[in-house]
């Protein structure tokens, strides 16, 4: 077994979500019923160390600790989730080379148990790691569920201290069987996408471009060809300030716009697809979505960044097995919804 230990974020985030440029929605036609519309992580000290914006065709949606969140000035058009959401991040101090990229490494021994256990999880894979956010009110159950794998550590003061399993297990819920986790169409647009990063000191040699990009720059999403599944493309993109690191993911036609040299990438350069999951906005008490995904992807050796928003998930396979991601995930639709 991995020697490997989760560590919790000392602070609480939030998930807030907010109309796209000239797209944005009126107030009446938001759907309302799934649950709260904004998530937040938690973060430490006196500036905003957990920043994450993810331009997607519906809206904006933005996860921020509890500083960069007491920035956001009040607005009609931005919708905050009402749950508190803490910020888990899986290290490896094993000296063997992980072969699987993204959630794919985690989601047999932390996606599925926390499905198992009906804990409703939301996802942010950036270049450098991965992130799972889970609401507060569900940390003992987390702790619970992985400590029998994982060390536990909490962080505090910008130092990790060890979270001992019995602190939080009284009252834990057993798991029960509860109904079959909702089966969500998929869609994978034809956007060749970049996983890249970014020396933060070369940030406002870009700030311009990144600007136009995320506010400015619009164009309509390209229809499929007669009888093919969705649009061609779609936008998307998503920047990421995380503890000093930054990670961006855009289309390889966006990546032209940005100067060749500062953006940097795996020495591969590889190209990834994308698996946009639900047809409908997903809701955020409902478990096992990211499982439904993560799960198969990572049986067939699959590897996937993942990134959560306030309406829907998104996975990102390598541009050569996308076929295969969409015929395992769709085998296992099919499976599911017989």
């Amino acid at each position: 077994m991995l020697n490997s230990r989760v560590v919790s974020n000392g602070g609480s985030s939030f998930l807030a979500t907010t109309g796209a440029s000239s797209r944005c929605l009126p107030s009446g036609q938001r759907d309302r019923s799934r649950g709260p519309k904004v998530r937040r992580p938690r973060g430490c000290g006196h500036r905003c160390k957990f920043f994450s914006l993810t331009e997607t065709p519906e809206d904006y949606t933005l996860m921020v600790d509890e500083e960069g969140f007491k920035e956001l000035p009040p607005s009609e058009f931005l919708q905050v989730a009402e749950a508190t959401w803490l910020v888990l991040n899986v290290s490896s101090h094993s000296g063997a080379a992980v072969q699987a990229a993204g959630v794919t490494k985690i989601a047999r021994s932390v996606i599925a148990p926390l499905a198992e256990h009906h804990v409703s999880v939301l996802m942010l894979s950036t270049y450098q790691t991965d992130f799972i956010l889970v609401r507060e009110q569900d940390l003992s159950v987390v702790i619970h569920t992985l400590s029998q794998e994982f060390d536990i550590y909490r962080e505090v003061g910008g130092e990790p201290v060890p979270v001992a399993r019995d602190d939080s297990s009284n009252g834990f819920p057993r798991s029960q069987h509860g109904p079959s986790p909702t089966v969500h169409p998929i869609q994978s647009p034809q956007n060749r996408f970049c996983v890249l990063t970014l020396d933060p000191e070369t940030l406002p040699a870009i700030a311009t471009t990144l600007i136009d990009v995320l506010f400015y720059s619009y164009s309509a999403p390209k229809e499929a060809a007669s009888g093919g599944p969705g649009p061609s493309s779609i936008t998307f993109f998503a920047f990421s300030l995380i503890e000093g690191y930054i990670s961006i993911v855009m289309d390889a036609e966006t990546q032209k716009k940005f100067p060749s040299d500062l953006l940097l990438t795996s020495s591969s350069g590889e190209l990834w697809r994308m698996v946009r999951i639900g047809g409908q906005p997903l809701g955020f008490d409902e478990c096992g979505i990211v499982a439904q995904i993560a799960g198969p992807l990572a049986a067939a050796d699959i590897s996937a960044y993942y990134i959560s928003t306030f309406n829907f998930d998104h996975a990102l396979v390598p541009e050569d097995g996308i076929g295969s991601a969409i015929e395992v995930l769709q085998r296992r639709q099919d499976g599911q919804g017989s």
